[in-house]
């Protein structure tokens, strides 16, 4: 790296620094203030409110919010370097525009190496505990409210409950059919199935199977059967931000399985979620170079209105990627389009920009 490469990778860096602290430090003060009372009724300990909590939290909103941190940077940095003629200077003394953006795009292209390592391994790991903590003194208490739950648990064999009970773990109006070629082979009713945590199964009671041939019908009643079936009480615990806590693997792995069972409703987040990470970097090196080019004209109106318009348009940004993700999960459109709207928009200006730019 040559002088003009560290000065303008210093000058970038400590900015993007110093503004993840201030805009995380306002959000933290401002989400304390929120919760305070929560904090308070629930008694929580200042061990649990700074270490579990924001300790996480700071992780958390720190990678999310990374794309819009780092595109004010740049739009702060570039805009001091136009006003006081320096980026002009660099230009008249034979260097490309082009070759300008380098010390940008390193930090970029560093910061989102980042921001992909922690959204898939590290973030999922601490954003457990932070979940956990939201569930124990923020959330209401969780009441699983699904009636008609359908299961498909193997090949040909499907579950049925008419509702659930996730505090005492029972179901009740339980059925478990298997049907080959459309047609039912046996079914297995029950009034009550319930979790047994000491032998961690299923224990049905009071259960009746049917099976039927070509020819009649069979019957068996029994009192009581202990049973195991890929079926877990966590599958009716809350789901408030699961796919948060999910690494790559987990959430595949997620997604097939809840595929297989023939529950696909709330998919959508998940696989948002999973797209979303690896559409975050990419918004990283895209915002820093759409930043450049925005900024690096001198301006009559001073560096105040390069930054007034950087924080305009991460503003438009954000609601871009607001829109696209309730989009992707509600399923108006693909999950992977739904997370690159608001990056495919935003190259296709920053092109523009580029294309215009006085160099």
């Amino acid at each position: 790296m040559k002088i003009i490469d560290r000065y303008i990778f210093k000058q970038f860096l400590t900015t993007y620094v110093f503004v993840v602290l201030v805009m995380v430090s306002v959000i933290c003060v401002i989400d304390y203030s929120e919760k305070s009372d929560d904090f308070l009724r629930n008694n929580v300990s200042a061990k649990e409110i700074f270490v579990d909590y924001y300790f996480n939290f700071v992780i958390y909103i720190t990678n999310m919010i990374s794309p819009l941190l780092i595109f004010i940077a740049t739009v702060f940095v570039t805009s001091r370097l136009a006003a006081r003629t320096e980026f002009i200077a660099m230009i008249s003394g034979g260097i490309s525009y082009r070759r300008l953006m380098l010390p940008y795009l390193l930090v970029a292209i560093l910061v989102a190496s980042g921001t992909f390592y922690l959204n898939g391994w590290v973030i999922p790991q601490s954003n457990k505990a932070r979940v956990e903590f939201e569930v124990a003194y923020i959330k209401r208490p969780f009441s699983y409210d699904e009636r008609n739950v359908h299961f498909k648990i193997a090949p040909n064999v499907y579950a049925y409950m008419q509702s659930y009970n996730n505090r005492t773990h029972t179901g009740r109006k339980f059925t478990l059919e298997k049907i080959i070629d459309n047609r039912l082979v046996e079914k297995l009713s029950a009034e009550i199935i319930k979790w047994d945590s000491l032998k961690k199964s299923w224990h049905i009671e009071d259960y009746m199977i049917h099976r039927f041939t070509e020819e009649r019908e069979y019957i068996v009643r029994t009192r009581g059967l202990d049973t195991l079936l890929p079926i877990r009480p966590q599958d009716f615990e809350s789901k408030h931000n699961l796919h948060e806590t999910m690494t790559f693997k987990q959430l595949d792995n997620y997604i097939e399985e809840q595929l297989e069972r023939g529950q696909t409703k709330d998919l959508g987040k998940f696989y948002v979620e999973k797209y979303q990470r690896f559409a975050s970097p990419f918004a990283i090196i895209i915002l820093t170079f759409m930043g450049v080019t925005v900024s690096s004209k001198k301006s009559r109106q001073g560096t105040s209105a390069q930054i007034a318009i950087g924080f305009i348009l991460a503003f438009i940004f954000l609601i871009f990627v607001i829109i696209g993700r309730s989009m992707g999960q509600n399923g108006a459109i693909p999950p992977q389009l739904s997370v690159w709207i608001a990056n495919i928009i935003f190259a296709v200006v920053a092109v523009y920009l580029y294309i215009r730019a006085p160099k």
